[in-house]
């Protein structure tokens, strides 16, 4: 399966260097963008020689339990891992903790010392050891680190000013543009190579991924490794190779500039990021919803739960569409999520919101997300009485059941929960096609709450006399909501 593969490098003893050789190594990526167009250039000799000694090398290490064997070396279960195994018992090194290092790069972004790398480079390090592209060494300490975007900080103290390289504008860079990145792939040392941008705005599985894509050359070592333009400029720190193989294969991502400068601002203030916070799930909106909630467009971002916090106190509810946050227009949840993060912790801002066929604005204080995320989240439980005596009705593909005590106990549904459980479902149905499945939970229809299978009928009926092509359900699996929207022609 093809995948995204970070880019550290762990180091190899000349034996186990040899059967990672065979074995093969995984790439890293990155990316860099010219602010215009330029042609090729004839060579990128005065630009390496400018960026150079900025770059830098980082080793770290690691004590790890005794009698583990180096990743790659012998397959688990294969009868070459008792042979390395007795191996190692006889050097010694048998059932004694050892010491494992790590190689990575990365870049100075002050003459006082501040160097940019990635999280994944020395998360767990118990040391870290910066190398100069003039072969002096010092050690390093971490300042602060932000596994959602894979950017640390650290801080090394040097008698004389660094030589430094500032950051450039991601932003302006196009699909097209050249650029250099620098690093130490496969711990060889200090290595150039040169790409294009191969695109903008790639998103892996992170929260907060903004990434420039590149087909420049770049190894496993080449973490945390600098991305430039032809100005000099870091416009990305590469992070990730795709790669169905652990090699690369001209596909690597280089998380931009904009992105990392204010995480390295909030690192360097308090050591940790701080990101605002609304307190709201939320799913992009698809063209049926939208025509079920009588919008005009896509655009947006529709609200499915809203757990105790800033955007409840503010009067936010579960079927509005925020429209806009502070002023700026929201197209879709990845753009409403990057814009709330990006807020300073405790501002208000107004937030604009479509509900019941019309516009409301609310006036929300930020938390901050970190908090958020480190307190379990409350389990809400829906309004209502329970049916006395459950029904069950077939429609859309669907078999629809009121809750029943067996039911409540298999879902783990509260007492006092409303709504109807899909008990089975035809898969040649619209509803399968749409990602419901037995044990789904509807909750709404028409954004108004279900008790009954008469509730649902009448939310149809009133649905059609309003000239609706969909209905919209609110359907909870394990207890996370989303909206659903079914054509009314198969109701």
């Amino acid at each position: 399966m093809t995948k995204a593969i970070p880019l550290s490098n762990p180091t190899r003893k000349p034996m186990q260097a040899l059967w990672a050789l065979m074995l093969g190594a995984a790439l890293v990526v990155g990316h860099a963008l010219p602010t215009e167009a330029r042609g090729a250039p004839e060579s990128f000799a005065d630009l390496a020689e400018e960026i150079s000694p900025s770059v830098v090398n980082i080793t770290t290490s690691t004590v790890v339990a005794g009698r583990t064997l180096p990743e790659g070396i012998a397959p688990e279960g294969s009868p070459f891992e008792d042979f390395f195994r007795e191996f190692q018992d006889r050097q010694g090194n048998g059932d004694r903790p050892r010491r494992s290092s790590a190689l990575g790069s990365g870049f100075v972004i002050s003459e006082d010392g501040f160097v940019v790398t990635n999280n994944h480079v020395i998360e767990g390090a118990d040391e870290i050891l910066i190398e100069f592209f003039s072969g002096e060494e010092l050690p390093a300490t971490l300042i602060g680190r932000d596994p959602n975007t894979d950017i640390a900080l650290l801080k090394v103290e040097a008698d004389e000013p660094l030589p430094f390289v500032s950051f450039g504008d991601s932003d302006i860079m196009r699909v097209g543009d050249w650029v250099v990145a620098m690093g130490n792939p496969l711990g060889q040392g200090f290595s150039v190579s040169a790409g294009i941008v191969s695109a903008r705005n790639r998103a892996l599985s992170g929260t907060y991924d903004d990434y420039l894509q590149t087909d420049a050359a770049i190894n496993r070592g080449n973490s945390g490794g600098p991305l430039f333009n032809m100005d000099g400029d870091v416009v990305g720190v590469n992070t990730a190779i795709l790669s169905p193989n652990g090699g690369s294969i001209g596909i690597g991502f280089s998380m931009a500039s904009n992105v990392v400068t204010r995480v390295v601002d909030q690192l360097k203030e308090f050591g940790e990021t701080r990101r605002g916070w609304l307190g709201v799930s939320i799913q992009n909106l698809t063209d049926d919803i939208a025509e079920s909630m009588g919008l005009e467009n896509a655009n947006g971002a529709l609200v499915t739960n809203v757990p105790e916090g800033p955007a409840s106190e503010a009067g936010i509810l579960s079927g509005d569409v925020i429209m806009s946050f502070d002023g700026q227009e929201v197209e879709d949840v990845r753009g409403l999520v990057t814009t709330v993060g990006n807020t300073p912790v405790g501002k208000a801002v107004r937030v604009v919101v479509f509900r019941e066929g019309e516009t409301k604005t609310l006036k929300v204080t930020l938390g901050r997300r970190e908090t958020a995320e480190a307190i379990a989240s409350a389990q809400t439980q829906e309004d209502g009485e329970a049916p006395v005596e459950p029904a069950e009705q077939e429609m859309m593909g669907l078999t629809l059941s009121e809750p029943t005590d067996e039911l409540r106990e298999q879902l783990q549904l509260g007492d006092t929960a409303t709504g109807l459980v899909i008990v089975d479902i035809d898969e040649g149905s619209q509803a399968f096609e749409k990602g419901l499945r037995a044990g789904d939970f509807i909750t709404e229809a028409g954004q108004q709450k279900l008790s009954s299978v008469d509730d649902l009928n009448a939310r149809i009926e009133e649905a059609k006399e309003a000239g609706r092509k969909s209905l919209l359900l609110l359907v909870r699996r394990a207890g996370d909501p989303r909206f659903v929207a079914l054509s009314l022609e198969e109701l």
